[in-house]
This record gives C-alpha cells, structure tokens and sequence, in this order.
C-alpha cells in the first residue's frame, strides 16, 4: 500500500486531518486499532471553542454543528452562598458550543474518511528518512505494510507514535493529581442554562450538559475510588450539595443514570511534536485535565497547523511550515496546559483552610475584576488556531 500521509488513529483528530489534506489535495489512509463502533461511540468532550468552531465552519463540517448544538455565552463560577456567571460575548467577543465528540465524529466519517479499523501489531518504522512506512496486521490477520511520504501520530495516550521518538529525542513533562473525576451521563433536562463550575470544601462539582434531554455532572473524588462505592442515589445527593440545591431557589433535578466512570487527572506533554517524517497531533503529544474543556480543542488547534504545513511540504517542496510545527503547536500548548492547571487547582479541594482561602480569594478576584474575568474568559472561549 502507498499513499502520501500515513494517520495513526481514526478519532476525530485523525478523521479532521484527512479531510482537510482532502481538500487540499494531499492523500492519506488511516489506521485504527479499535473497531469504528467503539471509536463513533466514545463519550467523551462536549465544549468546542470558538476557533475550533470557525475551522469546522470553513471546512464544510459545520451545519449539523450549528442546526443542532447550543451555542453557550459563558459559565458560572460558584462556591456556597454565591454564583456569578461570566458572559463571554460581553468579555471577548466570543462563545463556546456544546456539541459532543462523538458528534463530530459522526459529521467527519458522513464526509466520507474512512480508515482501516480493528489493526494489530502496529509499528513505525524509518520515520528518521524520507520513506516512513508502517506496518500492522489487518481484521484477518493478515501483515500489511503501508508506504509513506509521512505518519502523523493521532493515535493518543497509549499508541505506539509517541514512543517512535527515540528516547535521546523526546522529553516528556507529567504531573498527577491528588483527585479524579467521577462522572455520570444521566436522560434528564439540565438543570441550568450555562455549565456550574462549582468549588465547594467537600470538593469540586461540574454541571455539564449534552443537549435539551440529557446532563452530563462531575464530582472530585479521591484517587483509587470504586465506582460500586458510589450508587446512583449517594452521587445525586452529593451534587445536591456541592452544586447548591436550593440556594436561591435553584433546584438540581435527578434522573436515570446511563453512564459513570471515574476519570484521573493529568497533564502531560511530549516534545518535539515532529521527529523526521513522523508528527505528533492531540493526544499523542499531550493530555490535559478537563476542567478547561481543551482536550479536543487543543487536538483541533494541532490539526489546523499541521494540515497545511503538510500540504506546503508535499505539494510545494516547502518544509517552512513543516519545521516551524512543534514549536508553533507548543506555544498554545503549554498556555492551555496552564489554563488547565489553573483552572484545575482554582476549583479543586485541596491542602488545607490556608489553601481554601486563597482558592475562595482567587475566585473573588475572577468574578469581580474585568480584567480577571476576561483572562478566563480569553482562554476558555479559546484563541485562535494560530496563536
């Protein structure tokens, strides 16, 4: 097999990649190790930033998003006894869309990229020369090798792209935290217009939405937790609790659970983003706590840069863009990583009554300043690709 750009991965990074080599002339062939029942049904983000919004836009991929997903102004920043909501149109000119992964997942392969599913044994080789190849065994067996001008890794946390950088080459940055994620998916209206970020002293609570009919809520929760710890009903209460349940007559509606998972925290980020013929988009180059809603943007933002610096390469003999890649893609990196971070450590319990005074200061601050107000607003509503 022979094409231009071999992709490792068939989410939504790697799907968006393909159409937008598509269009520009480049072909790719894409290879994935799960089945693509499994890669369309992955729950997983749900707020897409501004400028991933505007790219899906100006790529033909955008109608389904703007018929069917919610366009959102802001949030609310909460802790016990105070809400303020954060209006980002007003702050920056910008908003946010809930409109689910899996969504876009759909609207990419009804454009028509389709990819190899259900791949073995994949191995990189020669990404250090001009004539990368991968090879892997197909759904039957059977050992393929696929020939190419490049390999973009898209294949995230746990495929094989990250570690074809020599050890020599890569360096890697993590951080764990002390807290994970419990989340549920339940069939019941939201209960709120615009997602709840709340800080509370028995953790932090997120009240998220997927459309009209169905929410999607957080709760921190210890590292190591047992989900069967955990029945509906004790996590129900519990965001009663830290979200305010009538507080100012706000009420938080219970429904049937359909989803619950526990979900670590990290960060984590690997350089270079490009070893020879071989880069790193999304996932597999980086990973980033959710509480920022910059997982999925952020593997937009690197598909948006690398795109047409493929296309100057393979079609223009221009490497300009191919060589400028990693440093320009970890540039807003590492400012979302931070953002994360921030975020994260803002909103989590942790530490001690001095820590919890300089989080409920720090959202004081947030809410009551301008200029705080519009940092977070900035970097949550997202700027743009090419920042």
């Amino acid at each position: 097999m022979r094409t231009q750009v071999a992709i490792i991965g068939a989410g939504p990074a790697g799907l968006l990649l393909a159409h937008l080599l598509w269009r520009g002339g480049v072909e790719a062939v894409v290879l994935e190790t799960r089945s693509q029942e499994y890669v369309a049904s992955r729950i997983r983000a749900g707020i897409l930033e501004h400028s991933t919004v505007e790219l899906l836009d100006s790529v033909g991929l955008g109608d389904r998003l703007r018929a069917e997903g919610f366009e959102h102004r802001g949030i609310y920043l909460q802790w016990p006894g105070e809400r303020h909501h954060l209006d980002f149109v007003d702050l920056t000119g910008r908003s946010v869309w809930v409109y689910g992964q899996t969504e876009v997942q759909k609207d990419l392969v009804a454009a028509g990229h389709e990819a190899i599913y259900e791949i073995t044994d994949t191995t990189l080789h020669d990404v250090d020369t001009e004539r990368p190849y991968v090879t892997f065994r197909d759904a039957d067996g059977v050992a393929r090798r696929l020939n190419a001008d490049v390999v973009v890794g898209c294949d995230g946390s746990f495929g094989p792209s990250r570690h074809a950088i020599p050890d020599g080459v890569r360096r890697t940055w993590e951080k764990t935290y002390p807290y994970s994620w419990l989340g549920i998916l339940a069939d019941v209206a939201p209960s709120t217009d615009e997602l709840i970020y709340a800080w509370h002293p028995r953790g932090f609570a997120l009240h998220s939405l997927r459309s009209p009919t169905v929410s999607r809520l957080y709760l921190q929760v210890p590292n190591g937790t047992d989900l069967a710890d955990w029945p509906d009903d004790r996590v129900w209460d519990e965001l009663a609790v830290r979200l305010g349940h009538g507080q100012d007559g706000w009420t938080l509606t219970p429904g049937p659970v359909t989803d619950k998972s526990v979900l670590p925290m990290r960060s984590f980020v690997q350089t270079p983003m490009r070893h020879g013929r071989l880069f790193l988009a999304g996932d597999a180059a980086h990973i980033v706590p959710p509480t920022g809603a910059k997982g999925l943007n952020l593997a937009v933002a690197d598909v948006g840069l690398l795109a047409p610096a493929l296309i100057a390469l393979l079609r223009e003999k221009d490497a300009t863009l191919a060589d400028r890649y990693s440093a320009d893609a970890l540039r807003r990196v590492w400012r979302c990583t931070h953002f994360s971070w921030w975020m994260t450590t803002m909103l989590h319990a942790s530490g001690d009554d001095f820590d919890a005074q300089l989080q409920l200061s720090q959202l004081r601050w947030v809410t009551s300043s301008e200029a705080g107000a519009t940092g977070l607003a900035e970097n949550y509503a997202g700027l743009p690709i090419g920042f």
